[in-house]
């Protein structure tokens, strides 16, 4: 199972428009550290599933015919807007399975185009895509929002993005799995405030040693994170690592 981080920023992105952080001129200046729409990938044998959709160029990046379909955490527009441009094309359909959020976003249930909404994930209840095994867990967010709980071959993958902490009942869920790789929202900057809807770097550690995955990767990264880790290189990420848009993960079964 190959996983890549296509996007691992927040809403706002990194650089931020008109924000002259430390963070943000580093990231205009070295294409390393900018962070686009939170997304990934993951492939495997016969599967090739995009994960949110709030790239605007989803129709230069996948031809057609190269995704087995799109998985939605939610429907907040940084993670499905791409899908207002994609819906437009012809000639094929694509399965996009999201959680039952009756709002969706904008007119994409009313002219869906190209796009099958016709399955919707329950959150615990398995969903088997060829060699490749997805369970919705329920997050801590704004609106209805699934992390996604992916196997294949014996290893697992928890893909758990918007979220501030996790629900009671997904922190025991993952704990009955060996988890390879943890990839988890980490959008703030250690705050003296509880955040209201996505992790601060505390919290997400937190999370981290709840889990005890083998791989922990920090992705939704806001540029007062990344300010922050520039101002206090020795932070201590506790095994760790932030996650950078382009990065590859290999899990051989």
């Amino acid at each position: 199972m190959t996983f890549t981080l296509l996007g691992t920023g927040s809403a706002a992105q990194v650089p931020v428009y008109n924000c002259t952080c430390m963070a943000c001129q580093r990231a205009r200046h070295t294409a390393r550290y900018r962070r686009g729409p939170c997304s990934a990938l993951v492939e495997t044998g016969t599967q090739r599933w995009l994960i949110d959709a709030g790239l605007t160029d989803l129709t230069e990046r996948f031809p057609p015919g190269s995704l087995s379909g799109i998985m939605l955490t939610h429907y907040h527009a940084d993670h499905a807007q791409g899908l207002l441009h994609l819906r437009w094309g012809t000639g094929l359909k694509i399965p996009v399975l999201g959680p039952p959020d009756p709002e969706g976003l904008a007119d994409l249930y009313k002219h869906p185009g190209i796009l099958d909404f016709s399955t919707s994930l329950r959150a615990f209840v398995p969903l088997v895509l060829g060699d490749l095994r997805l369970t919705p867990v329920p997050l801590a967010h704004s609106r209805l929002t699934f992390g996604f709980l992916l196997e294949q071959a014996g290893r697992s993958i928890a893909y758990l993005t918007d979220t501030v902490g996790l629900p009671e009942d997904t922190l025991l869920f993952l704990r009955q799995h060996e988890v390879d790789l943890l990839v988890l929202d980490c959008t703030h900057a250690p705050a003296s405030q509880p955040p209201r809807n996505h992790n601060d770097l505390p919290r997400a550690l937190d999370s981290i040693a709840a889990l005890q995955p083998r791989q922990a990767v920090l992705t939704h990264i806001g540029h007062d994170l990344d300010a922050f880790l520039i101002a206090h290189p020795a932070s201590d990420l506790k095994g760790a690592e932030l996650g950078f848009d382009g990065d590859v993960f290999h899990l051989p079964p």
